[in-house]
């Protein structure tokens, strides 16, 4: 590199680097790491005022025996919530889920526990109409929806229905932290959620943005959800979670990422079953909101680390002019701020220092792994989703939805 060749493209280069540092530095410092819980004092202002907390209808739409079903589903059962119906929906009679609430039912004859088995689809959207069905036997003005591989905390329904009493508050949605079901492969999709998808909510959360909506819990009045067109609105939705809380936005009302983090299994066994569910997400947030998605690639903070590094051998190794000179202190300075804050914002979202150890070495091939799939998720024009191959060009219209249960994503 000669005297005075700093050109425009390197200097954009960067300043990409130092957004990618940027970005990562907020990251670990708005991350609230994971926190214990103090139940002794929720139990407390439980006994202290049972009328603050109205009672609740949860409605767990099921699918199939998965993995730690049974134990996911007790965690429902096992709230610190004075009265709270289970509501389970299933589509068959034959779905081996419906054996396993039976089995709950019977563990926990003091809930109100009922199973809803009824083949209307009602749309496209399976899961939807399984909620459609299950709305119609819901006892109580409070709704709580969240995904069957869920498992949650006993003080969890008196969290994320706690912001409702606000009438500025439409709908309250939670994160979630991967908790692996089986070997690398699962621990590797679990750093997806853990170091990625998390630390990147919690930083649009802290810039003010608010368009979330997680399948990992929505709580929502049912007046607030008529008024929004209630689930058949949805039904020919892909993203019926992010469509549901966007349709309550669209009256005004507010919604709010909850303190409350519950916990999703990841369960794949190789690497191509990783790649589908982890492109099939990057895709849906393609369909939602292609400027956001386009400029995910400063959040992969490995590549931008390995290049201001290499930028800065390449300086090191030429003349030294100002121009040359200043930005290789900018590289410089890149490079360790960058460095520092990926390794703080794993020590924040990591849950012991045994985890953080373990996974510190792949969290490089994460970030570019990352990379790869934002790079696949460009292109493709469906998705893999429950055995259907299901078109994202508008997630809002399911069309023309295929059976696809052998087939992998496009």
């Amino acid at each position: 590199m000669t005297a005075h060749s700093v050109s425009l493209i390197t200097w954009l280069v960067i300043g990409l680097c130092c957004v990618s540092t940027c970005y990562v530095t907020i990251a670990a410092l708005v991350h609230p790491g994971w926190r214990r819980n103090d139940l002794n004092a929720r139990r407390k202002a439980l006994n202290e005022d049972d009328a603050a907390y109205p009672p609740v209808s949860v409605l767990k739409p099921l699918c199939g025996l998965e993995p730690r079903l049974y134990f996911n589903l007790e965690t429902f059962c096992e709230q610190m919530y004075p009265s709270y119906q289970l509501l389970f929906g299933v589509a068959s009679e034959a779905d081996p889920a419906a054996q396993v609430v039976r089995r709950l039912a019977r563990a926990y004859p003091q809930l109100d526990i009922a199973l809803v088995i009824a083949a209307s689809s009602h749309g496209s959207n399976r899961k939807v109409g399984n909620m459609i069905n299950m709305a119609a036997h819901a006892k109580h003005d409070i709704f709580v929806i969240a995904d069957s591989d869920i498992a949650v905390e006993p003080d969890y329904l008196m969290r994320v229905t706690a912001p409702l009493a606000d009438e500025r508050v439409g709908v309250v949605t939670c994160l979630y932290r991967g908790r692996r079901v089986g070997g690398f492969w699962a621990r590797f999709g679990a750093l997806f959620i853990d170091k990625w998808f998390a630390p990147s909510v919690y930083v649009a959360n802290w810039i003010g943005v608010s368009r979330f909506g997680f399948g990992a819990t929505l709580a929502l009045t049912r007046d607030t959800l008529v008024k929004s067109g209630g689930f058949e609105a949805v039904r020919d939705c892909l993203a019926d979670d992010y469509w549901i809380a966007d349709r309550v936005r669209a009256l005004g009302l507010q919604t709010v990422l909850s303190d409350v983090v519950v916990a999703t299994d990841v369960t794949e066994r190789d690497l191509a079953a990783l790649w589908r569910r982890e492109t099939r997400w990057l895709r849906t947030i393609r369909s939602i909101d292609p400027l956001s998605f386009a400029f995910l690639f400063v959040t992969f903070t490995t590549p931008w680390l390995v290049t201001s590094g290499l930028l800065s051998l390449v300086f090191d190794s030429s003349g030294v002019d100002l121009a040359q000179s200043t930005a290789d202190t900018i590289v410089d300075l890149s490079s360790s701020f960058g460095l520092s804050a990926r390794l703080l914002l794993h020590w924040r979202s990591a849950r012991s220092w045994r985890a953080f150890w373990i996974d510190l070495p792949l969290i490089p091939l994460r970030d570019t792994l990352m990379c790869l799939q934002w790079l696949a998720a460009w292109f493709g024009s469906s998705v893999l989703w429950r055995g259907f191959r299901v078109p994202v060009d508008d997630t809002r219209s399911i069309r023309g939805v295929t059976d696809a249960a052998d087939a992998s994503d496009s």
